[in-house]
C-alpha cells in the first residue's frame, strides 16, 4: 500500500472512530435505581386541632393527601385545653393547632417553632327564628345562654368580650369546646351562645349577630410540629401546606382571617 493510500485509510478510520464516539456520548445512560425520584412524604399523620378548625382541616387534610397520596391523614378535634392535656399525658400526635397562643405555650418545648396561621372573632349565635329576641351582648344576661368554659380559647375570648361590654352572664352551661355550644344553640336548648364566626359559615339552623367590640377580641391560631412526632417529615410538610397559599385559601373559605 503506498503512502498516499495509507494516509487516506487512516483519515477514514479516524473519522469513523470520532463518529462512533459522538454517538455513544449522545445516547442516554440508563437510569440507576438511585436516580429514581423519591416520594414526597408517607405514613400516618395525626393532627390535633381546635374544634373550630374541624371543617377547614378536614378539607386541608384532603388537599394535602391529594398531593401526598402515601400519607394517611387523621384529624382529632376538641377544645384546645383538652387537647393540650392529652398531649402532655403522652397522646400520640404529630401536629398541634391551637385556637389561641396561651394553650400552645403550655406545651413549651414539646411544640417546635409555633407559627401563627389564622385568626378568628366571636359572634352571637341564636336558634333559627331567634326565640329569645336577642339583639346585643346585654341581652345574653336575660336569656338562657351557653358559653365555652373559661379555660377553652373561646371561653377566654367570651369572658373578655363580655367584660369589655360590662355584661355579666350566668351561663346555663360551660362547654369544653365551641362545637358543643353551637350544637346546643342549634337544637334550641339555649337562646344564645358565643361562638366563632367560622362556626356559623353555611349554617341555616342558627342566626348570627355580630356584637359590638367583637373586632377588638381576636384569637390568633398557632400551629407546630410536635417534638415527639412519630412522622416529623409529614408533620413539617403539613404545617408548610397550612401556611401555603392553598392552605390559606381554604381557611379563608371557612371564614378565618389572616394571622
Amino acid at each position: 500500500m503506498n503512502r498516499a493510500l495509507r494516509r487516506t485509510v487512516a483519515v477514514v478510520l479516524a473519522a469513523a472512530a470520532l463518529a462512533l464516539t459522538g454517538c455513544t456520548a449522545e445516547a442516554p445512560a440508563p437510569a440507576s435505581s438511585g436516580d429514581a425520584p423519591e416520594s414526597a412524604v408517607s405514613g400516618e399523620l395525626t393532627v390535633y386541632a381546635a374544634a373550630s378548625l374541624s371543617g377547614a382541616f378536614d378539607e386541608i387534610g384532603a388537599a394535602f393527601t391529594d398531593e401526598n397520596p402515601d400519607v394517611t391523614f387523621s384529624g382529632v378535634y376538641d377544645g384546645s385545653s383538652t387537647l393540650v392535656t392529652q398531649l402532655r399525658e403522652g397522646a400520640p400526635a404529630d401536629v398541634f393547632a391551637s385556637a389561641d397562643e396561651a394553650n400552645m405555650d403550655k406545651l413549651e418545648d414539646a411544640a417546635v417553632d409555633p407559627t401563627l396561621f389564622a385568626s378568628n372573632t366571636l359572634v352571637i349565635a341564636v336558634p333559627s327564628g331567634n326565640p329569645g329576641r336577642v339583639e346585643a351582648l346585654a341581652d345574653l344576661a336575660d336569656v338562657t345562654t351557653v358559653l365555652c368554659a373559661p379555660e377553652v380559647p373561646c371561653g377566654a375570648a367570651s369572658a373578655t368580650l363580655l367584660s369589655n361590654a360590662g355584661v355579666v352572664v350566668d351561663a346555663a352551661s360551660l362547654e369544653q369546646n365551641v362545637t358543643a355550644v353551637l350544637t346546643k344553640v342549634a337544637a334550641g336548648e339555649a337562646d344564645a351562645g358565643l361562638v366563632y364566626a367560622t362556626d356559623v359559615v353555611g349554617r341555616d339552623d342558627v342566626e348570627v349577630i355580630v356584637p359590638d367590640g367583637a373586632d377588638e377580641v381576636v384569637n390568633h391560631y398557632p400551629i407546630a410540629t410536635l417534638s415527639e412526632a412519630s412522622n416529623s417529615a409529614a408533620a413539617d410538610a403539613f404545617v408548610a401546606f397550612v401556611l401555603s397559599d392553598d392552605g390559606q385559601s381554604i381557611l379563608a373559605d371557612f371564614g378565618f382571617g389572616a394571622p
